[in-house]
């Protein structure tokens, strides 16, 4: 993956110690699980974003909630995408981390300021690089954070991303 500086995010530095994970499949979160107030807040958001559906992830584990990109809106690269029109998903209520795809720039922003890691399948050249864990929220700055990755991913997903701008609401 190659960034510009006009491409990212100006995301902040993580606090902390990356969490623990799984270093495969299932690729899981271990440690510093994030409270389930904020995933149910987070995933809140998530469903209401326009022209979602939810569903049951095509790839991950059964306890997995999926958003879905009507077809007709999903005009991003297939590297938008974790599976069909699937862009992001929630993981169990035991971790509060997601998969999801980010543009090549603010995927590598995401990982050099610790927010996220590649899926170990992206890492062997299995999936798009572009895939990746990003960790649950420990607290509300950090969901808000997590929140503009998921924007950054439904816009990606939509065809609509601008590098560098900040996804709105």
């Amino acid at each position: 993956m190659t960034a510009t500086a006009t491409d990212r995010l100006g995301l902040p530095r993580r606090g902390g110690e990356r969490p623990r994970t799984r270093p495969h499949n299932p690729h899981q979160q271990l440690s510093d699980i994030a409270p389930p107030d904020l995933q149910e807040a987070l995933w809140a958001r998530m469903i209401a974003l326009p022209g979602t559906q939810v569903g049951r992830s095509r790839v991950s584990l059964p306890d997995t909630r999926a958003l879905y990109l009507l077809p007709e809106l999903a005009r991003g690269p297939d590297h938008a995408f974790v599976a069909g029109t699937e862009f992001a998903h929630l993981h169990g209520r035991g971790g509060g981390s997601l998969h999801l795809c980010l543009p090549a720039a603010v995927a590598l922003e995401a990982i050099e300021q610790g927010w996220a890691e590649q899926h170990p399948m992206a890492r062997r050249g299995y999936l798009p690089p572009t895939l990746l864990m990003v960790y649950g929220p420990r607290d509300a700055e950090e969901a808000a954070v997590v929140w503009r990755l998921i924007r950054t991913a439904y816009d990606f997903a939509r065809g609509e991303f601008v590098g560098g701008a900040a996804p709105q609401g």
